[in-house]
């Protein structure tokens, strides 16, 4: 198996035994048997087919900023498109992106060319491709408004494409959580605005989330999909339990919807967490609270 991706990837583009804290926003993980980093979509296209073929267990995964990768690791190759597949084009206010560039970069550069729609990624931490997994959103703008089409790679390496009728979105959802599908690159459409309305707007929005995130801890962002009628913030603050604390994980003091690695937390600190906020929830609401994040990894 290794000398086949040898044979595919430059040796510096591997890593073996890797620890996934080193690459999620959490800082959280155990090793990976192999990291593979392909820097385009024509070497993803045979990694997958390499690791399909010979039924080795993968992930594929941008910047880490929404996985929880649990303390023993992962069996298998990880395949880290963050910083890597990101290539982008404009055409008048369309926009060809691939799925590795940092959300938060798209949109400045958005802006910077007078384009108006993403301004709501200002400061989203994760990478386009899991941003359309997820349907990313942020202070009313979602993922969905502005995309025009996917193509996302099939488990036997080729390559679809998807319109938006294809999709499924809804709220954190899309069929790429379910369909086996790569997202590898897509085709938003903006509009055209005043550049210097559009920096405005972002900053006002880089200033609200300093203001109200805990962005000086990692994590990764808001741990619970917001249920129905409720708020999960207020909900856990209303159940006493901001700046609850099992190992070094701890709910936020400063949003109560985040749970925050405060040095050296566990997966197991995480999870036990989750677990007790959810058996809290059931218990004073009769509120299931479902994680938004994505949890990877042997038990």
């Amino acid at each position: 198996m290794y000398d086949k991706l040898a044979a595919l990837i430059a040796p510096n583009r591997i890593i073996f035994n890797e620890l996934m804290k080193k690459h999620t926003t959490f800082r959280i993980g155990g090793p990976v048997d192999a990291m593979v980093m392909p820097q385009d979509i024509e070497e993803l296209q045979k990694i997958i087919t390499i690791c399909e073929g010979n039924h080795i267990p993968y992930i594929v995964f941008g910047l880490g900023s929404n996985i929880l990768v649990r303390d023993k690791g992962f069996r298998g190759i990880a395949i880290k498109l963050g910083n890597n597949i990101k290539n982008i084009r404009f055409s008048g206010e369309e926009i060809y992106c691939e799925a590795g560039i940092r959300l938060s970069e798209l949109s400045r550069k958005a802006a910077g060319s007078g384009l108006s729609g993403l301004e709501f990624a200002e400061g989203i931490p994760g990478s386009l491709g899991g941003a359309i997994v997820m349907n990313a959103g942020a202070y009313d703008g979602e993922m969905k408004n502005v995309i025009v089409s996917v193509q996302a790679v099939a488990p036997d390496g080729q390559i679809k494409t998807f319109d938006s009728t294809e999709m499924e979105f809804s709220y954190r959802h899309s069929a790429f959580q379910t369909n086996g599908y790569i997202v590898v690159s897509a085709v938003l459409k903006l509009e055209y605005g005043n550049i210097e309305a559009i920096k405005n707007k972002m900053s006002q929005f880089a200033s609200q989330r300093r203001e109200k995130q805990p962005l000086e801890y990692p994590s990764a962002g808001s741990i619970f999909r917001r249920p129905e009628g409720f708020y999960v913030g207020p909900m856990i603050e209303e159940m006493g339990l901001k700046g609850y604390r099992i190992g070094g994980a701890e709910v936020s003091t400063k949003h109560a919807g985040f749970i925050i690695n405060i040095g050296n937390a566990t997966a197991s600190d995480v999870l036990q967490l989750i677990k007790y906020l959810q058996d809290k929830a059931r218990q004073q609401f009769g509120v299931n609270l479902q994680p938004e994040i994505v949890i990877i990894g042997e038990e």
